[in-house]
């Protein structure tokens, strides 16, 4: 092509949501395609003000099925590229899976349907699935917001998740967390009948708990084409999570590298289900025998999906691949990455003290480093600023819901037997 000639854009991203991972996802199809994204958010969010590489239309009323779909008709009508809405957030994947026909005439919808997403969102669904297929998956009971704790034949300490996120989402109560760690059983009882009186009548899904700190979690995400086939399988070792309430459990450093037991249990999920599009998993390796226990399946990009990108696997290629240039599915080399929203020295603490030495010596030797915020083509002094402000006060954050020392008191040493194991 000669010099001076623009190529018509390939897609029109339209981004729900403002967080990191809404970021993250214009990032990836900025660097991919060159494109701008359209990204929605309730409210101005200092991940999206300032960008020079996205639009921001601030719709308060997002949450509302109605708003949404009028929002994306609107901006796919003034799009010069086919339309195209992606997520992070599970209740906008199941608002766009079921109001998919009033969208899908305008903009893909690359999400599975609402069949499948309401039995892999179903925490309890997902247990079942888990125990006929032979995935390792922590013990687990039901209880209800607004029930008693009854007899629960698990012990303590526990991990307490709802299991209707979107109606979690529309709860609101003081304490209330994404996930809750409850030492025992009168902290449950108090989530039970605070949740209820709040509205939430749903059920929580209450699991013994994996020992161990953050750095014994792992994470997996899995692309399948529209014939359920799995054309990519990517993971790594997450060696720190965010703590503060509202971001619980998403990791803030990950290490990627093969995992070949956890990537062969997560095929089996998504190929028995049909799955198709992205599928993103969390997985805690128990130290004690090496096992890796799935927790949950979200139905979407995580919101750590720039390890992706970082890595050479670009999600917005996938997609385009896919949905608007018939199937044709990137194959990627790999590199090894070390993803981090947290500043290095930081993280350095955390994995000095908190974490087996054989993976503080991986961390050391790796050369590439992906920061989701950091993006050398989106740059104005205010963005650049807020970016650094913003990593800066991880230390505050870190320091006041998970000092070093609590890392450290939680940490356990995997045994000998436990060090290749399934991880």
């Amino acid at each position: 092509m000669s010099r001076g000639v623009v190529r018509p854009a390939v897609v029109h991203p339209i981004i729900l949501g403002g967080d990191a991972g809404a970021y993250s996802l214009a990032r990836a199809f900025h660097e991919a395609y060159g494109v701008r994204s359209t990204v929605v958010t309730i409210v101005s969010t200092r991940n999206i003000r300032y960008s020079t590489i996205l639009d921001n239309v601030i719709e308060p009323q997002l949450d509302d099925p109605e708003v949404m779909v009028r929002t994306i008709r609107e901006i796919a009508a003034r799009a010069k590229a086919p339309a195209m809405v992606v997520t992070c957030v599970d209740w906008y994947v199941q608002a766009l899976a079921e109001h998919r026909a009033k969208i899908e005439d305008v903009a893909v919808v690359p999400y599975t349907t609402t069949d499948l997403l309401d039995r892999v969102m179903d925490k309890q669904r997902f247990s079942e699935l888990c125990v006929e297929l032979g995935v390792p998956h922590p013990r687990t009971v039901v209880r209800h917001g607004g029930e008693r704790v009854g007899e629960l034949g698990l012990r303590f300490p526990i991990i307490a998740k709802p299991g209707d996120n979107v109606a979690w989402h529309r709860t609101s109560f003081p304490g209330k967390r994404k996930v809750h760690e409850l030492a025992d059983r009168e902290q449950l009882e108090w989530l039970l009948r605070t949740a209820g009186d709040a509205g939430y009548r749903e059920p929580f899904i209450v699991q013994e708990f994996v020992p161990g700190n953050d750095s014994q979690m792992r994470i997996m995400t899995t692309f399948s084409d529209e014939k359920g086939q799995v054309r990519m399988a990517h993971g790594g070792h997450v060696l720190l999570e965010e703590h503060t309430p509202g971001t619980l459990g998403n990791p803030a450093a990950i290490l990627t590298g093969p995992l070949p037991q956890i990537e062969a249990d997560a095929r089996k999920l998504v190929e028995h289900l049909g799955w198709t599009g992205f599928a993103n998993f969390d997985i805690k390796v128990d130290p004690r025998d090496g096992t890796g226990y799935f927790f949950e399946l979200n139905p979407r990009t995580g919101r750590s999906n720039f390890y992706l990108t970082a890595s050479g696997i670009n999600p917005a290629m996938y997609w385009v691949g896919e949905h608007l240039q018939g199937g044709r599915v990137p194959d990627p080399r790999r590199v090894p990455v070390l993803y981090r929203i947290v500043p290095g020295f930081l993280l350095r603490r955390y994995v000095r003290g908190a974490t087996d030495p054989a993976v503080a010596a991986r961390v050391r030797k790796v050369k590439r480093v992906g920061h989701p915020l950091k993006y050398s083509r989106d740059r104005a002094w205010r963005r650049d600023l807020w970016v650094r402000v913003a990593e800066l006060r991880q230390v505050q954050k870190f320091r006041a819901f998970y000092p070093v020392s609590a890392a450290k008191a939680a940490y356990v040493a995997p045994d000998d037997g436990g060090r290749g194991g399934r991880g």
